[in-house]
């Protein structure tokens, strides 16, 4: 795969090149999976754009263009402002606990009047910028100082406990992951891993008793037996199961889903549109998805393989192990493998925050390679105004 891109003076880069630079195939894939969730959403609205695929159109369009207009600022403003982003997004999530909006039993939005937020969403990609630019600031040998990895462990840990709150299990779980892969990227010893780990196996059972809501444990019972309680806790589970055995090859065909159209299907237009869209359009229409959506993963860490510094590197790692970590999980989670959490598909379920929060990430992993000629140096004091 041909990322595109030329030597160039970074220093002198205008406008026109840097237009050049912007990695169009990415930008087409990206708009290929929307396609395929507009149609899936307009399906869900039984040929109707309205309410769902029209909305979300909308929302694409605007991320499309803010996703273009952050890939075309310098990398050094975006390093400039990595903690100042992630104080916002920090401030956010504090704002859900003081005034959010509760939806379906949970706490996760912040009305804003014109539209609702979900800080969690945004702390996502705040918090990739944030460890990029710390661990940018220190060297490789800095790296295996306990002392310097409390600063960041701190700034991963402090949104983790506030989406846990809200309660949102998947999304904390998915930030943790992320921020654990960055860690890794920046050189943390792999035992310091293992203690963590081994952490974690002695507070498990004392998370389960104590840690965990009843909702959160009755889905990690259903999931290990749905059938148990096939018209409670189960039902969601053994409903998808149905409709992605239904949809065969070749699928039901456009529209023609029963599991969805006759309601059976929960969900159908956010967490288990994967579902519908096996139904309609079977295997083969899940491994078209599946094959874009790998596409942009290579994209991804292509992208980050052409970056000469360490933020630029970190950034692109982080932004696209949010993305595939979305992937994984949501389809995970509606064929049975994980027990189900809220997760989106990316680019396809319906939803406003995750869909713009996502493309800014794309914003900033394009905008890595527009700059990956750009020299950043390690010291904040040496960065300019």
């Amino acid at each position: 795969m041909s990322l595109g891109g030329h030597t160039r003076n970074a220093e002198k880069a205008t406008l026109g090149s840097k237009l050049l630079d912007v990695n169009w195939g990415l930008v087409l894939l990206l708009a290929s999976v929307a396609a395929i969730g507009f149609a899936m959403l307009y399906s869900a609205a039984n040929g109707s754009v309205s309410p769902w695929a029209s909305r979300q159109m909308i929302r694409f369009g605007v991320g499309l263009v803010a996703m273009l207009v952050i890939a075309l600022v310098d990398i050094r403003v975006w390093l400039r402002q990595a903690y100042a982003i992630y104080a916002v997004a920090l401030v956010l999530l504090i704002a859900v606990e003081v005034m959010g909006v509760t939806g379906m039993g949970a706490r996760r939005w912040v009305d804003l009047g014109a539209f609702q937020l979900q800080p969690s969403e945004v702390m996502k990609i705040a918090l990739v910028l944030a460890l990029a630019r710390y661990f940018h600031g220190i060297g490789h040998e800095e790296i295996g100082r306990p002392l310097l990895l409390i600063p960041p462990l701190v700034m991963v840990a402090a949104p983790v406990f506030l989406v846990l709150r809200q309660p949102d299990l998947g999304t904390a779980l998915l930030i943790a992951a992320v921020a654990a892969v960055l860690f890794f990227q920046a050189g943390v010893r792999w035992w310091k891993f293992a203690l963590v780990a081994l952490a974690t196996v002695i507070v498990v059972p004392f998370a389960w008793r104590f840690g965990l809501h009843d909702y959160q444990r009755d889905r990690v019972l259903t999931f290990l037996v749905p059938e148990s309680d096939p018209l409670g806790a189960g039902y969601h589970i053994l409903q998808s199961k149905i409709a992605l055995g239904s949809g065969g090859v070749f699928g039901r065909g456009f529209m023609q889903g029963t599991q969805s159209h006759l309601s059976f299907l929960p969900e159908q237009q956010t967490d288990f549109i994967f579902t519908m869209l096996a139904e309609e359009l079977g295997l083969l229409g899940c491994l078209v998805l599946v094959g874009l959506y790998l596409a942009i993963l290579a994209y991804g860490f292509a992208i980050s393989l052409r970056a000469r510094n360490q933020f630029g590197r970190l950034v692109a790692i982080g932004v696209t192990t949010t993305f595939i970590l979305y992937v994984f999980i949501n389809i995970a989670m509606v064929t049975g493998l994980i027990p189900v959490v809220g997760v989106p598909l990316p680019l396809v379920s319906y939803g406003g925050t995750a869909m713009v929060t996502l493309l800014v990430g794309f914003g900033l992993l394009i905008g890595v390679f527009v700059h990956r000629d750009v020299p950043i140096p390690r010291r904040p004091d040496q960065l300019g105004a």
